[in-house]
């Protein structure tokens, strides 16, 4: 019986920490660059851009919600755009667009993510 109202306890505790509501997690650049990075040819001036980009496109932008997040995910694509060798500027500025996520300002490599 003591062991049953243990296993009872455990599987309570177990489903009451499930149901806590975690922090959110800062996103950070490793995280972005994972999810844009199918983006390269297309940034680059190649043809796309393709599924894989638009995905990861959309993913970034559903999960950065908060304005910190947005700031954060901003300033990891800048410097992201500012290492690619033969940057395509207008398809970069367009990608977002073209997979189908409206964004409330304009990509550019001079954008101030404080602002976003």
């Amino acid at each position: 019986m003591a062991r049953a109202q243990v296993m009872l306890m455990a599987v309570a505790l177990v489903l009451m920490l499930a149901a806590v509501p975690r922090a959110a997690v800062a996103i950070d650049c490793g995280h972005v660059d994972s999810l844009v990075r199918p983006c390269l040819s297309y940034v680059q001036g190649g043809p796309g851009p393709s599924g894989q980009c638009c995905d990861g496109v959309k993913n970034l932008h559903n999960q950065a919600r908060s304005q910190s997040d947005r700031q954060s995910a901003c300033n990891c694509l800048r410097g992201i755009a500012r290492g690619i060798h033969n940057l395509n500027e207008d398809n970069a500025r367009g990608t977002p667009l073209k997979c189908g996520v409206n964004l409330p300002y304009t990509i550019s490599l001079n954008i101030d993510c404080s602002r976003v």
